[in-house]
C-alpha cells in the first residue's frame, strides 16, 4: 500500500472516461489498496482511480466506521426518486464544498478486486459517495452538477486556490443527464 498523490481539478485525466477492468490480478489488488490508503490519508469518503492518475473503473469508499469497501466496473440505479441536497466536496478540489443535489437511495453493482459480484444499497451519505465516485469514472465532477449560479461562484473560488494551475484551464461539463427522464438521470447501467 502506498499513498499516491491526488490529481487536482484541471488535470485532464479527471475528464476522461475510465476503462473497464478486464483483468482481476495482483496489480488490481494493489490499486485498490493504494486507493484505500490514499483515501484514508486524505480523509475522504471515496476515491476513484482517475483521481490518482489511473484510468480504470475502480473506486473505494468509507462512510462512517461500518460502510467501507470498493467497487470495480460499477453501475448504479435509483431505488426511488427522493433527492438530497447538501454539502459535497472532492479530494481533487481540496478545501471546498458546495451544495449538490443527488439521489438519496441507490443500489450499486460491480465486482470486488477478485472478480466476485458485489451489490451495495446506499442511502444518504453512502448514496452520495457512490454517485460521486461513479461520476469520476465517467469524467464528470460534482461541479458539473451544481446549479449555474453556484458553479460560477465555485469556479471563482477555485481560481483563487493555492493548488489551482492557471496554465491548465479547467473544463466544465454540463450535466450529461440533464433533460433525461428524472428517474433515470444520473443512473449508470
Amino acid at each position: 500500500m502506498t499513498v499516491q498523490p491526488v490529481r487536482y481539478f484541471g488535470d485532464p485525466v479527471l475528464r476522461e472516461r475510465a476503462l473497464e477492468v478486464v483483468t482481476f490480478d495482483k496489480e488490481l489488488r494493489s490499486l485498490v489498496a493504494d486507493l484505500d490508503e490514499t483515501m484514508r490519508e486524505q480523509g475522504g469518503a471515496g476515491l476513484a482511480a482517475p483521481q490518482i492518475g489511473v484510468g480504470l473503473r475502480v473506486f473505494t469508499y468509507r462512510v462512517g466506521e461500518d460502510q467501507h469497501g470498493h467497487l470495480v466496473n460499477p453501475t448504479w440505479t435509483v431505488l426511488d426518486d427522493t433527492e438530497q441536497t447538501g454539502p459535497e466536496g472532492c479530494l481533487s478540489i481540496p478545501g471546498h464544498r458546495w451544495d449538490c443535489t443527488r439521489y438519496d437511495n441507490v443500489v450499486a453493482r460491480g465486482w470486488d478486486m477478485y472478480g466476485e459480484p458485489v451489490e451495495i444499497e446506499g442511502t444518504a451519505m453512502l448514496a452520495r459517495a457512490i454517485q460521486h465516485e461513479t461520476d469520476h469514472l465517467d469524467g464528470v465532477l460534482f461541479l458539473d452538477r451544481l446549479d449555474p449560479a453556484t458553479r460560477k461562484a465555485a469556479m471563482a473560488e477555485i481560481r483563487q486556490a493555492p493548488w489551482f494551475d492557471p496554465t491548465a484551464p479547467p473544463r466544465i461539463k454540463q450535466d450529461p443527464h440533464a433533460g433525461a427522464n428524472p428517474l433515470l438521470r444520473g443512473a449508470h447501467g
